[in-house]
């Protein structure tokens, strides 16, 4: 099947340029792995919650329904992006999972498991940043006898009730399993391997996202010690219960790293209720305990796996050349030379705003280079 415009992933990125498309007139195929649209907010666990206000992470187009509260829950949000897509006449070539890209004749060719063929002149990769769970390995983990999940298929706290549950890694969605686990009154710990950010959703009954945007139109310095400020009011000293806290800016962390601070909803509180004990790296699972870097040994009957993904765009991208960093993500939104043709939305990690706020104006900037290349 030929055509001018192919997406790849119905997830909210894919969405977004469709969306963009269809309202300037553009012809475009939508490719989907699942048999969903937005698959992840599908599978992803029952109390997630938007971190982002509404009013920054819409699509374009359309705004969230006025009566949706200010932080949205994940089956509102399924709701929304299903509504999205019938709003735009997105019909998606479901189960349609691409196993290769690549050029051919000045023409993308894209080929799906499904034996399913097309063709191309451009490409738009969505699939996103969460796209492959990790799954480290630790010395013994062969012959622990409990339960080892990642958090990709955690959904809620009730088959845990009466276990002692590990969470590793304590990220947003780290933090958020444990919460959800503490406030079940599960017994809970979370380790911890490098330094965290931490920085509140809300203060003083305002979201710190709004905040932040006004403190990042002031000098870098002024800001960044007003958000210092915020951040003590709120967690006071957090060191004294374990947790290794960045000496970096949140700003710094994710202007120049790339790394999301932990939005908190309420795991610190708890950590310092000692509802939720924080333990020191894994050095090694045993049959039915883990020993941590101190050398501590604690027993668990299940772990839980807050490590992570890859994007493994490389896995069906055979043209690479130069448009994935050494991460394997994308190094820029629009490729150039011999990739020409090949655009990237939804993996801009270095914005104050989040992956979700990019998305309107990404999805403007794919539009206008792909507009620009059929005037010339």
């Amino acid at each position: 099947m030929k055509v001018h415009n192919l997406i790849i992933g119905a997830v909210p990125a894919g969405l977004a340029v469709s969306g963009s498309f269809r309202k300037a007139g553009m012809d475009f195929e939508i490719l989907e792995q699942t048999n969903k649209i937005a698959s992840k907010c599908n599978t992803h666990y029952d109390s997630l919650l938007l971190h982002k206000v509404k009013s920054l992470s819409s699509l374009p187009y359309q705004d969230f329904p006025v009566d949706y509260p200010q932080y949205i829950p994940r089956q509102q949000l399924v709701t929304y992006y299903e509504n999205y897509a019938k709003q735009f006449d997105i019909n998606p070539h479901f189960n349609c999972e691409v196993t290769a890209v690549l050029k051919k004749n000045d023409l993308w060719q894209i080929e799906c498991a499904n034996d399913k063929i097309f063709e191309a002149q451009n490409v738009i990769i969505a699939t996103g940043l969460n796209r492959i769970p990790k799954l480290p390995n630790w010395n013994g983990q062969d012959s622990y006898k409990g339960e080892i999940l990642h958090a990709a298929s955690y959904k809620n706290h009730l088959k845990f009730k009466g276990k002692k549950v590990l969470v590793i890694g304590m990220g947003n969605t780290g933090a958020e399993i444990a919460l959800d686990l503490a406030e079940a009154k599960i017994d809970v710990g979370v380790s911890v391997r490098s330094e965290i950010a931490v920085i509140p959703r809300d203060f003083l009954g305002r979201p710190i996202q709004l905040t932040a945007k006004k403190l990042a139109k002031l000098p870098f310095r002024l800001g960044d010690v007003m958000g210092a400020l915020v951040r003590r009011i709120t967690f006071g000293t957090i060191q004294q219960h374990g947790l290794p806290v960045s000496t970096a800016q949140p700003r710094i962390l994710i202007q120049e790293q790339g790394k999301t601070p932990i939005i908190d909803l309420g795991t610190i509180a708890k950590i310092k209720k000692g509802e939720i004990t924080v333990f020191k790296d894994v050095l090694e699972f045993h049959e039915n305990s883990i020993r941590f870097t101190d050398n501590k040994i604690e027993d668990f009957d299940v772990v839980i796996l807050a490590t992570g993904y890859y994007p493994a765009i490389a896995k069906f991208l055979e043209n690479k050349g130069s448009v994935l960093n050494y991460t394997g993500e994308p190094a820029n939104k629009i490729a150039k030379g011999e990739q020409k043709g090949l655009y990237f939305i939804g993996y801009d990690k270095f914005t104050l705003g989040g992956i979700l706020g990019t998305l309107k104006n990404d999805s403007a900037l794919i539009l206008k280079s792909i507009k620009n290349d059929i005037i010339r």
